[in-house]
């Protein structure tokens, strides 16, 4: 069994990885400087015996120096960073931090530390805005926002690494994530607007913003089949599901289950934001051809992703 220190441990992604990976009978040393992540999400794993937890900041300039891990690190699980995308349009020094820094810091730390095996979360801001569809290798990237565009950066800085002492990199590039614990997001809006009130929900957009969505469980067995399966030294992959689905059918879906016969009220233009990606189609097939396949749809983890928020949001 294997020791893993995890980044953003106590983030949306991050808990649900560390849930999985104690209940396979791993240990792991979680780390989050709780701006977005909450001690809450950890939940039982937070009383685990093979669990241990720092709140600290990767991306201060003295983690390299300073943190110590309980016990050695077999590899490390990148998850730290702003998932906040217009929080990031807004203040650039938002992704500067918490994006990029955490993987310039991470990185001089496992150096010191001779860990040399690294899974990172990157994401499919990384592409930009693309009319054809997006496989691994696309190009060139021209991320629309800040969050794309220091994953992008922090995508380079670990393949430097790699070239001259990291043995191993796993990098994962997938599109929206949804599920229970959500910090952010187009469902977990929806959900609170209706709860403030239930008469009716305003939608950025004009709701033909179409993109796949795929469920937190879908993300962490896909990450975790590709670690386990690929023999790729420097290996990246697209994951996420072979459907889209449309803001309108969401807002939808959302209206049905939390408050039926409400009014949905769209926006104007096709983007919901300044460095939204409004639609893309999204190909898997790297993933596929090493046998993995996505239990839900984009539909079915849409549905089951609301059902899990409306109960974390009552």
């Amino acid at each position: 069994m294997a020791h893993y220190l995890i980044t953003g441990a106590a983030g949306f992604i991050g808990c649900h990885l560390t849930k999985t990976l104690l209940n396979k009978g791993h240990s792991v040393h979680g780390v989050d400087n709780l701006s977005l992540g909450t001690n809450a999400n950890l939940g039982e794993s937070s009383k685990h015996p093979s669990f241990t937890f720092s709140q600290v900041d990767v991306s201060d300039a003295d983690f390299p120096a300073t943190f110590k891990a309980e016990k050695p690190v077999d590899a490390v699980w990148h998850l730290a960073a702003n998932s906040d995308i217009p929080a990031g349009v807004e203040n650039p020094g938002v992704d500067l931090k918490d994006t990029f820094l955490t993987s310039l810091r991470l990185l001089e730390w496992m150096r010191r530390h001779r860990v040399l095996r690294l899974a990172f979360a990157s994401t499919s801001a990384v592409y930009g805005e693309r009319t054809e569809p997006i496989t691994e290798d696309s190009g060139p990237m021209f991320p629309i926002s800040n969050y794309g565009a220091m994953k992008l950066a922090s995508e380079a800085l670990i393949s430097a690494a790699a070239e001259s002492w990291l043995t191993r990199v796993d990098i994962f590039r997938f599109p929206n994530v949804i599920g229970s614990r959500s910090t952010h997001g187009a469902l977990l809006d929806f959900i609170r607007r209706l709860r403030l009130d239930s008469t009716k929900l305003d939608v950025l957009g004009n709701g033909s913003q179409e993109k796949p969505y795929l469920h937190v469980a879908d993300l962490v067995a896909a990450m975790l089949f590709i670690t386990e399966t690929s023999d790729s030294r420097f290996g990246y992959f697209n994951i996420g599901p072979t459907d889209t689905i449309t803001v309108r059918e969401m807002a939808e879906e959302v209206v049905s289950h939390v408050a039926p016969g409400a009014t949905i009220r769209f926006g104007d233009g096709s983007k919901g934001w300044v460095g939204d990606v409004a639609r893309f189609t999204y190909s898997t097939e790297k993933l596929r051809s090493l046998g993995w396949k996505h239990s839900l749809s984009s539909r079915d983890a849409v549905r089951r992703a609301i059902r899990e928020i409306a109960a974390d949001n009552p």
